[in-house]
């Protein structure tokens, strides 16, 4: 039986139009929300250490709001006056719409894809002349450069912020019935703040292959596994999942 759920993520904007809280009402469930993982960014002082010029770069590949944010940071502590002429290549639409907090939004000069990465590489491949700049945190996916990289395309790393673990010693982590993991960095971040953990009969589920791994490799059983045909976001697959359980149980929904 699931009746609480904690989730490694903040808690939505909206705490009573959202997905989860329609969900948590079906099913009678309490659902906490808890970041699992904080963003720091690097000081300049420390970026300066790897000899990245911003201004060599004619385009920046952003692959979330946070590359966004400490892109722009990175910039005003450095002094870099980031020119007009500079081109955006965000992944996702909203990623893209998110400039518009430090830039004047120009279609011409922003392109995006549809919030997967090989789709924005078939944009990107079309102007193979630009020299990027890829702003990353310290724990990325090595897939992307490695995408980049068999295509030819000129860029840069630059690690702008760090991934570090939340402290959760506030959590009662053992009971909970169902845990929910987006990242391999929250993953590492319940071990580090629990490493006598003891997973027992809580039900553990996750977002993404890489984050799939990351349970699997610390020795963790994994029972739900989004997203899949049926289920492209995590709301659906619980709602699958506690639906099947239920029936199982021979529990009628909401009771």
């Amino acid at each position: 039986m699931v009746k609480t759920i904690l989730i490694s993520q903040p808690r939505p904007s909206d705490p009573v139009k959202n997905p989860y809280n329609e969900l948590a009402e079906k099913y009678s469930l309490n659902i906490d929300f808890h970041k699992f993982i904080k963003v720091e960014g690097i000081p300049a002082r420390d970026f300066r250490k790897d000899r990245v010029n911003i201004l060599n770069h004619s385009a920046v590949i952003f692959t979330s709001r946070n590359a966004v944010d400490h892109f722009f940071r990175i910039c005003k502590e450095m002094r870099v006056e980031v020119p007009d002429t500079m081109k955006y290549f965000s992944i996702s639409e909203s990623t893209s719409y998110y400039l518009q907090k430090y830039v004047q939004f120009r279609k011409r000069k922003v392109f995006h894809g549809q919030q997967n990465f090989k789709d924005l590489l078939e944009i990107i491949k079309k102007h193979k002349d630009e020299n990027f700049l890829l702003p990353c945190s310290d724990i990325h996916k090595q897939s992307l450069p490695k995408l980049l990289e068999d295509n030819k395309v000129q860029f840069t790393k630059a690690v702008i912020y760090r991934t570090l673990a939340s402290d959760l010693s506030h959590l009662k982590i053992n009971e909970y019935d169902m845990i929910i993991f987006f990242s391999p960095s929250g993953v590492k971040s319940l071990i580090k703040n629990f490493p006598e953990y003891d997973q027992g009969e809580t039900r553990i589920g996750v977002f993404g292959p890489t984050t799939a791994k990351a349970v699997k490799d610390a020795g963790l059983k994994l029972d739900l596994n989004a997203p899949t045909k049926t289920a492209p976001s995590m709301t659906m697959a619980l709602n699958q999942f506690i639906e099947k359980l239920n029936k199982k149980n021979g529990q009628k929904v909401g009771l």
